[in-house]
């Protein structure tokens, strides 16, 4: 039972996932044209657009995208619930959909930034639709620490202290 409810748990992540970023992109102005992008478009299409039709976005905020992931994270959430044999309430499967929404944010800034450091030193400077959508990503995160430590010797510590924060973070969430 265990290893199906890691599975379970494991696609419904890569599902969330996949709507944070159609809530994302947007927001840091990521190119939808690109192959990610497009990936993005098409697996959230279906259900994004019927509720853009009576959820208009609101300035730079996309609300169908937002309201898709919180529908798909309480859903996901009350799926595992039924399967591992727990109890179905409402007011406990909101409150807990929505700490595994934040856990989720918060390890998918914590990969999105150890991702683009590591691509950083590997291969500085080549073109890659990931490592552009991961720049633009981790850039709001980075700038704050960026500008009060500035590169030390050509290195930017920016990433060791973002990364310090996400997990002191995770920390409060258990």
């Amino acid at each position: 039972m265990a290893a199906i409810l890691f599975v379970l748990h494991a696609l419904l992540t890569l599902v969330i996932v996949a709507f944070l970023l159609r809530v994302l992109m947007p927001l840091v102005r990521a190119d939808f044209r690109n192959p990610l992008g497009q990936a993005v478009l098409r697996f959230t299409d279906p259900l994004v657009r019927p509720l853009r039709r009576v959820m208009p976005p609101a300035g730079k905020v996309d609300v169908a995208s937002v309201a898709a992931l919180l529908m798909v994270q309480l859903a996901g959430t009350a799926l595992l619930r039924l399967v591992a044999g727990g109890g179905f309430a409402a007011g406990p499967i909101v409150v807990i959909a929505f700490k595994e929404l934040l856990r989720t944010v918060l390890q998918f800034f914590t990969v999105a930034i150890l991702v683009q450091a590591v691509l950083s030193w590997v291969a500085p400077g080549t073109y890659n639709p990931a490592t552009q959508l991961l720049g633009r990503l981790c850039e709001p995160l980075l700038r704050p620490f960026r500008r009060l430590l500035p590169p030390i010797g050509g290195l930017d510590f920016s990433p060791i202290f973002v990364l310090i924060g996400l997990q002191a973070l995770l920390i409060l969430l258990r």
